[in-house]
């Protein structure tokens, strides 16, 4: 069952407020700030390498997002449905990376949980799709506590290299998840729509002091079509993304670039925090 997803006015970029959670928190909250953001700029950053010099290398993005029923998920079923979520990868080939993480607070949103999932090939994202543990974890461990799966997928590159490719290492131990999910208005121009996602990647990979890593593309899942784009930023932490979601350049990007061509948007982040380890 696809989840009907928060429309926004088209003035109102994405905003995102603090939140707790027992797993990490995933924050919605979509509103115009009044308050003069914080102002960044590229050229603070020593480490902006130039990107004819970097190899890359193709993988596909799955984002899910999911509504859960609060009267029948109790903290130990929670619990229990990120830690099968989080240590299906263990079990299934084609995963190369991955994170989950819960709303801190329930009235934030719509959105109550959201999972990303790293694939090298659209051919293990299927795979993954029909796989039958997958299906037993959703069948017996997430559908029955949640009315709404809001599913995503698409292709992008990362560098060619095998940390940034899984994921690994200290950089990515911990950090903030950023979410964003638009739709492109049907008289947007390619061009419109090329411009706004390419400003997003130049933003974001201009800024390494705050972002590990940014991906992002179009929505390839022709079952699940409420959002035409997508993208995933993982920034170095909590202040890391409130610093670029509240800078001048951001705000002047979205309304600019995406206000104008967009139908409505979906802003999220969870803290990340390796849910379980063992096998469940």
């Amino acid at each position: 069952m696809i989840h009907q997803a928060l429309a926004l006015p088209r003035l109102a970029h994405p905003f995102l407020t603090r939140g707790f959670g027992s797993n990490g928190g995933v924050f919605l909250h979509q509103s115009r700030t009044k308050h003069q953001g914080v102002a960044f700029s590229a050229a603070d950053d020593d480490r902006i390498a130039s990107s004819n010099s970097i190899q890359t290398r193709k993988v596909v993005e799955h984002v899910c997002l999911l509504k859960a029923k609060q009267s029948l998920l109790s903290e130990e079923k929670e619990k229990d449905m990120l830690d099968y979520l989080y240590t299906s990868q263990y079990q299934m080939r084609g995963i190369v990376a991955i994170s989950v993480g819960s709303i801190g607070d329930k009235s934030s949103g719509d959105f109550t949980h959201a999972l990303f999932v790293r694939f090298q090939r659209k051919e293990d994202l299927e795979m993954f799709y029909e796989n039958p543990l997958f299906l037993k974890v959703l069948n017996e461990h997430v559908t029955p506590f949640c009315h709404g799966l809001t599913n995503v997928d698409y292709e992008s590159e990362v560098e060619d290299d095998i940390l940034s490719i899984f994921r690994k290492g200290e950089e990515y131990n911990y950090g903030e998840e950023f979410v964003l999910l638009v739709t492109f208005a049907k008289n947007a121009s390619e061009k419109n729509i090329k411009d706004a996602m390419d400003s997003f990647a130049q933003l974001t990979s201009s800024l390494p002091s705050l972002v590990v890593q940014s991906t992002q593309g179009s929505n390839f899942n022709k079952s699940s079509e409420e959002f035409t784009h997508a993208a995933v930023v993982r920034f170095r932490s909590f202040d890391a993304m409130e610093i670029f979601v509240e800078g001048r350049e951001y705000k002047d990007m979205w309304r600019s670039q995406f206000e104008p061509f967009i139908e409505k948007s979906v802003a999220l982040h969870f803290s990340v925090d390796p849910v379980g380890t063992d096998v469940m």
